[in-house]
């Protein structure tokens, strides 16, 4: 019970010592008595009459069953005010801890789909770093081998120029030869 039940200072406890309560004003029956008792005190001592004590005796039992008669009410009054008080904070209490565990497991929740988001965000960014990564090794490559071929090509385009300038001095050749055997067939 004590874990569902904490304190805290929204519910402080409401127990008071009769130190706390302020002290109770004398009622004027009470006054009266304690002016007869002084009267006779200071008297001097007359002594009273067996009539007078039975009676004193009478009233004093009457007096102190009657503020037993209040203690017992007043008991029990603040008994059941407690009670009432300890179920009432109980009672807000446990629907305060089940607001919070409700809140708890929706922070949870929350909590494991954000882990969940954030994972595949790492996933997707090592496989596109990965993916970057091969694909600059990949261009690398594709870039060497057009600059091989390039270089191949400027070779080839060089070989063909002399290989034009060849033919144009062979073709030149053959026109003066033919022409030198058409002289000599004549």
């Amino acid at each position: 019970m004590s874990s569902l039940y904490t304190r805290s200072k929204e519910f402080p406890r409401n127990r008071k010592s009769q130190s706390d309560s302020p002290p109770a004003s004398p009622s004027p029956t009470a006054k009266t008595l304690r002016h007869e008792r002084l009267s006779r005190l200071e008297s001097g001592g007359s002594n009273p009459t067996p009539s007078d004590s039975y009676g004193d005796r009478a009233s004093a039992r009457a007096r102190r069953e009657a503020r037993e008669a209040r203690l017992a009410s007043l008991t029990s009054r603040v008994e059941e005010d407690s009670n009432r008080d300890y179920k009432k904070l109980y009672e807000s209490a446990l629907t305060e801890n089940q607001k919070l565990k409700t809140k708890l497991q929706e922070a949870q929740l929350e909590l494991a789909d954000i882990k969940s988001k954030l994972e595949k965000m790492a996933q997707q960014k090592q496989e596109k770093t990965s993916d970057r990564s091969s694909m600059l090794e990949v261009e690398k490559r594709e870039r060497r081998a057009l600059e091989r071929k390039m270089s191949e090509m400027e070779e080839e385009m060089k070989v063909l120029t002399e290989l034009k300038s060849d033919n144009q001095r062979l073709k030149d050749e053959n026109g003066a030869l033919i022409r030198v055997i058409s002289k000599l067939s004549k």
